[in-house]
């Protein structure tokens, strides 16, 4: 078997997971707010990280280096998760998996301050095509822009800074180290943003099950997609995410009997284009 066709394997396991972890979310946000999911889930992302890391032999590698660049990386993963998950109930599936799907145009505009690299007349090009895709699915000419959407557009702000971070990261720190602060950073800001008024409510024996299912579909996720780029190419990786949102527009029109938007197509297309053009060029300029 292929590198290439196990690479595809392992984004088919992220796409059921990341769709796995929205349908749980919207079962559990009636019953708790967005900084009581996020505490809950990252208790059990720490579990499983350390059972992980136990059985890999690699718990040896958590360290103290870089906390503060942990500590920078976390805010910002936790601010845009809080955002997604605010965002969950709030807007149509497909609405948000597209505008979640700008997180790479951020990140073209952010790197260069950032992390010093040089933005490209291809970047820029592909900064305004995902924007024109962001406006076609939002379509604020028609429907005055509200609270859900700008909170899933902020969001991916918030995971575009996590990428930058993260990337800072790699270059030192193993990710059984990153993934260990990573959980344990964001159960801390939970309990603070949970626990600020004195009453944090704990998942009834009805939602515990859905909340366990966030934790270990949001580690999975994000371990199916790092595996699937250490096997094949980003150009090849990450068009294959973009199947997400058609598989969520099926689960939210079966379950949820939300409408098919015509337009958050449209604009999903444009948006994965401009990701698309991108990332071509960018490897074609690496070879």
């Amino acid at each position: 078997m292929s590198d290439t066709i196990r690479a595809g394997l392992w984004m088919i396991g992220a796409i059921v997971s990341f769709t796995a972890m929205a349908i749980a979310g919207r079962a559990v946000s009636l019953e708790l707010d967005t900084f009581e999911i996020m505490t809950f889930r990252s208790f059990t992302g720490i579990i499983i990280v350390l059972i992980v890391a136990s059985f890999a032999g690699t718990l040896r590698q958590i360290n103290r280096q870089q906390l503060g660049l942990h500590a920078i990386r976390n805010a910002a993963h936790f601010t845009g998760q809080n955002l997604w998950f605010f965002a969950l109930p709030l807007i149509p599936l497909t609405q948000l998996f597209a505008l979640e799907f700008t997180s790479p145009i951020w990140v073209i505009l952010l790197a260069p301050f950032l992390l010093g690299e040089r933005i490209t007349p291809i970047g820029i090009l592909a900064a305004i095509l995902g924007f024109a895709g962001v406006m076609i699915v939002t379509q604020p000419w028609q429907i005055a822009v509200s609270t859900g959407t700008l909170a899933a557009a902020t969001a991916a702000i918030g995971f575009a800074l996590t990428a930058i971070f993260t990337r800072k990261l790699t270059r030192t720190q193993s990710i059984t180290c990153i993934m260990f602060w990573l959980t344990v950073m964001q159960a801390v800001f939970g309990l603070i943003g949970s626990g600020y008024d004195g009453d944090i409510t704990f998942p009834s024996t009805t939602a515990l099950p859905w909340v366990i299912l966030i934790g270990c579909a949001g580690l999975l996720a994000h371990f199916c997609l790092t595996t699937a780029l250490s096997l094949a190419p980003a150009n090849i990786v990450m068009p294959i995410d973009f199947v997400r949102l058609p598989v969520i527009a099926v689960v939210a029109a079966q379950v949820y009997n939300e409408t098919l938007d015509l337009w958050v197509f449209v604009g999903a297309a444009v948006i994965f284009g401009a990701n698309y053009l991108n990332i071509t060029f960018g490897q074609r300029a690496k070879a």
